[in-house]
């Protein structure tokens, strides 16, 4: 069974911003899929177990952005 959480990110303005914030995610363990809405900035992520939160604040900081 999966599980879904869902983020705010920041700072995204274009399609290249939502494709870097997507690679970063999908890099952390367990991350099943990911998906990036630019106009309202919610990232919705789906694993097999609950993802540390810390490390999806990680992976958005590495593409560039902010986790709110």
């Amino acid at each position: 069974m999966s599980t879904t959480a869902t983020y705010t990110v920041t700072g995204m303005t274009c399609g290249h911003c939502v494709s870097s914030v997507t690679e970063e995610i999908r890099e952390i363990a367990g991350v099943e899929g990911v998906r990036v809405e630019l106009e309202s900035g919610a990232v919705t992520v789906t694993s097999a177990e609950p993802v540390d939160a810390a490390a999806v604040r990680t992976a958005v900081e590495e593409a560039g952005y902010q986790l709110v």
